[in-house]
């Protein structure tokens, strides 16, 4: 009777051990998978179609399994499925109802890209074209329409010496719209609704900042493009708060690049370029303790963060090595010093400033 009861139980542990692996995933996998779910289709008429795809290892143990967990009701639609999922979480996002939609596109604005960028972006995944951008972002009761409805938005946007008016507000980020006949309203709204979520953190700084929000936006986006190979961008935007502070030309190149809309990596900037007189360009002595007219790209959390809390400190120079180390100088020899001692040590960074 002992080794009846012994052989029963081995045998109820040999089923449940193959019943756990047979209702468990396929594979890791995470590659979608479309699914069709048809209207009068159940979980069960189901199966047969997901062991075709590949997406469950066996028709009998999800039947089984389908059987003794209750689920709401099949919804018809199209379900993205993948061999990662084991069939608890096949039935969960069946369950949910199918929200999936064929038509719609995704827009990612990395940080760091300016106007132009977003332009190409846009004219590429949607009906747009660049010159519907640039035509509104010159719409002068668009552009009151936006300072009406969104705090961190003023007067300062329709200077009429600004390249592209909403520089530097839209955040960057992941959007998806539902096909590719969006608006370019829709668009700017919600990439401004997200730069208001990111900025509402930060609101009571911001309104007891000596610098305006078009200001701290403007450095912030000289600090995205400076401090990427740095470690400490509060660091580095201490730097060019003392800078101005001290009635210097802030001296970035990347506002060159910007004055002559070059993008870095499209081509060398010529001395004249360098040299030139314009409100974006900080290498001119006539911008001497002065910022760009407006921001420069569209920066991220992390350098509008450094902009609205530098880091409090007596350097004027700093330089990033290949680790992202950055070393802060109060002198120009100093700062020669320290890229003196990279190169030597093969640490140097192409970029410094």
């Amino acid at each position: 009777m002992k080794k009846i009861l012994i052989i029963f139980l081995c045998l109820i542990l040999a089923v449940f051990v193959i019943y756990k692996f047979e209702i468990s995933s396929v594979s890791n996998d995470k590659t979608n998978i479309e699914i069709e779910v048809k209207k009068g289709e159940t979980y069960l008429t189901l199966s047969k179609r997901l062991k075709e795809k590949d997406l469950i290892k066996s028709k009998f143990f999800y039947k089984i399994y389908v059987k003794t967990h209750k689920s709401s009701d099949l919804q018809a639609g199209v379900y993205n499925l993948n061999k990662s999922m084991d069939i608890k979480d096949i039935l969960k996002e069946l369950s949910k109802g199918s929200n999936y939609n064929p038509d719609s596109i995704t827009i990612t604005l990395p940080e760091g890209k300016n106007m132009r960028y977003i332009a190409d972006l846009i004219e590429k995944n949607t009906n747009n074209s660049k010159e519907d951008l640039y035509n509104l972002l010159k719409d002068q009761n668009y552009l009151d329409e936006l300072i009406n409805t969104y705090w961190f938005l003023d007067d300062s946007i329709k200077n009429e010496k600004i390249y592209y008016s909403l520089e530097g507000y839209l955040f960057p980020d992941t959007y998806e719209f539902q096909n590719k006949d969006v608006s370019l309203k829709e668009i700017i709204k919600t990439m401004l609704d997200q730069m208001g979520s990111k900025l509402n953190a930060y609101k009571n700084e911001i309104n007891n900042s000596n610098y305006s929000l078009h200001q701290i936006l403007t450095l912030a986006s000289i600090v995205e493009l400076e401090g990427t190979s740095s470690d400490d961008r509060n660091g580095v935007a201490g730097v060019f708060y003392n800078r101005l502070k001290a009635k210097w030309s802030l001296g970035s190149d990347v506002t060159t690049y910007y004055a002559e809309k070059v993008d870095m990596d499209e081509r060398e900037l010529y001395k004249k370029e360098f040299d030139s007189v314009n409100d974006y360009n900080t290498r001119s002595s006539s911008m001497a303790g002065k910022l760009p007219i407006s921001p420069i790209c569209n920066p991220g959390i992390e350098s509008i963060e450094a902009a609205i809390n530098p880091t409090n400190h007596d350097y004027y120079y700093f330089v990033a090595d290949k680790n992202k180390k950055t070393y802060f100088t109060k002198t120009a020899a100093e700062h020669q010093t320290i890229i003196n001692k990279l190169k030597k040590e093969g640490l140097w960074y192409e970029y410094n400033n």
